[in-house]
């Protein structure tokens, strides 16, 4: 068979860094993982081809020359993700869905032919075993709580794309969470029981990516890394480091986990040991009584300011999610979380309005109370929400609009840059030294071009730029990178409109496992 595999398009959110990316001459910030993933696990006779509709158009003749168009979609490639399925269907084509979209509204595409949904290592095996013998059903669900075995993945195919094209790449270690933050639908999705690879393992992944010459940035995409400490320290992050020291440090890499890694100073020495030099973390918010609302029982009762320094001082930058719209949220909310993300330096600061996926424990708890409505795009920075908030949503929409274009102004955007690099204390090692290669200078002198000439900020920026010359010139091209991040998230934040245009019809509840537009990394 000819089987055609298809990312389609996402639109202009925080994660998409579609501005910043410009710079660098990138199209998209990762590659489809789930896609690549699942290709490998397709026949290896069958011809595979993938077209990411964020690099490359899908043209028609793509469309004929496949037996089966093979679709994964986030929340936030609802309106693309259609659009390939009419496509298809106008052509006569069949087509086969997955991936956190289709996985939470299944409903919503009636006209797709087979809905393979959850985990592709449970339900795709008996699709092809069914298309094989010529019965091949609508739907393929895996049975509640059954969770597969992760060390059975094989590597992507990485031979599908143009790597050239990304920012970055990206491995998956684990998947499921031990947490169970009541907004949060990544343990329904994956459970709370940490699934995850072993060393050899993950190493060989990055042996595929050194092979094909990638080299800079690989995002481990767990939604909680550190979800099984003991495991990382006694033989992932060993096997990790052990590989990166002989290829002298061709990877910088990043990935997600919770604030409790700022308790453990040998889990982070072990992480910039083995290359890790940035971490995603849900804050969420600087609110106790919000805290406890939410059940996020690992950000209680500490001091979020000092933990988020301590894991820089560890050569660890923060990056961070952040919520408006809780409940037990107070008016000065809004100006809390401005003050909290100032002082911490969190350069990379996702703000978004209170949503309540399907299946998660605060849909059920909204749902009882008569406040789910419609809305939601699953872009979380574009002000839409499926909740009725207490405190009205003309009054959060304000104030979540004044966080976002008070912490994305080039002022206090480029002041939490020197704040950070002032805590930023990673280990001189052969990655961190490395002179900028020549696709380096070039997105350096684009970047000057319009931030330092072109744009209203060119005093602050090129104020942030002799003055990190000066103090701390090992870190200038962090610098950049990262008021080329502030521009990007500007451009986001001036399109904010009251009231918001909702690019999704009301997300219904499903009779199982719920995605997450945070899952586009997993094999869905």
């Amino acid at each position: 068979m000819n089987i055609l595999l298809v990312y389609p398009q996402y639109v202009d959110t925080f994660w998409s860094f579609k501005h910043a990316l410009k710079f660098a001459s990138k199209k998209a910030a990762f590659p489809p993982l789930g896609l690549l993933t699942m290709a490998a696990m397709l026949p290896p006779e069958w011809e595979k081809k993938v077209v990411d509709m964020n690099v490359d158009k899908l043209t028609d003749k793509d469309l004929k020359k496949a037996d089966y168009v093979f679709i994964s979609a986030m929340v936030v490639q609802w309106e693309s993700s259609r659009e390939v399925v009419d496509r298809c269907k106008k052509l006569g084509i069949k087509t086969v869905a997955g991936g956190p979209l289709f996985t939470m509204v299944p409903q919503e595409f009636p006209d797709v032919d087979h809905l393979v949904l959850d985990e592709a290592e449970t339900t795709l095996a008996p699709f092809l075993e069914d298309l094989k013998n010529g019965c091949a059903k609508k739907m393929y669900r895996a049975p509640v709580d059954v969770w597969p075995d992760v060390t059975k993945t094989p590597v992507p195919m990485w031979e599908l794309i143009k790597m050239n094209k990304y920012a970055s790449m990206n491995v998956q270690y684990s998947r499921g969470c031990p947490f169970d933050c009541e907004f949060c639908n990544v343990t329904t999705l994956n459970g709370h029981r940490p699934r995850t690879k072993t060393g050899e393992q993950i190493v060989n992944e990055l042996e595929s990516l050194y092979k094909v010459n990638w080299r800079g940035a690989v995002f481990v995409v767990d939604d909680n890394f550190i979800g099984n400490k003991n495991k990382l320290k006694k033989e992932v992050l060993p096997a990790i480091s052990a590989w990166m020291k002989e290829k002298k440090y061709p990877f910088h890499l990043n990935t997600e986990t919770s604030i409790n890694l700022a308790d453990d100073v040998e889990l982070m020495d072990m992480m910039t040991d083995a290359g890790f030099n940035t971490v995603f973390i849900g804050i969420e918010t600087t609110n106790e009584g919000s805290l406890e609302e939410c059940h996020k029982v690992q950000n209680q009762k500490r001091d979020l300011a000092e933990s988020v320094k301590k894991i820089q001082n560890h050569g660890i930058q923060v990056q961070a999610g952040f919520i408006v719209g809780f409940d037990s949220d107070p008016q000065s909310i809004f100006q809390e979380q401005i003050d909290f993300i100032q002082k911490t330096g969190i350069v990379t600061a996702m703000v978004g309005m209170l949503m309540a996926p399907p299946q998660t424990r605060l849909y059920r708890r909204m749902e009882k109370e008569g406040r789910i409505i419609p809305g939601g795009s699953g872009d979380n920075t574009d002000g839409s929400t499926n909740v009725i908030p207490k405190m009205g949503y003309e009054k959060l929409f304000n104030g979540y609009r004044k966080i976002v274009q008070t912490i994305y102004s080039p002022e206090q955007c480029y002041q939490r840059i020197k704040t950070f690099i002032k805590e930023y204390k990673p280990p001189r090692k052969n990655w961190g030294r490395k002179l900028p290669g020549l696709s380096d200078i070039k997105s350096l002198l684009h970047t000057a071009l319009v931030l330092g000439i072109r744009e209203k900020e060119r005093w602050v920026y090129w104020k942030l730029v002799i003055s990190t010359l000066f103090k701390r010139p090992r870190f200038l091209h962090l610098s950049i990178t990262l008021m080329a991040y502030g521009y990007h998230f500007r451009k986001v934040a001036d399109k904010l409109r009251y009231p918001p245009v909702s690019r999704m019809t009301p997300m219904q509840p499903v009779t199982a496992n719920a995605g997450n537009e945070k899952s586009n990394q997993n094999v869905n």
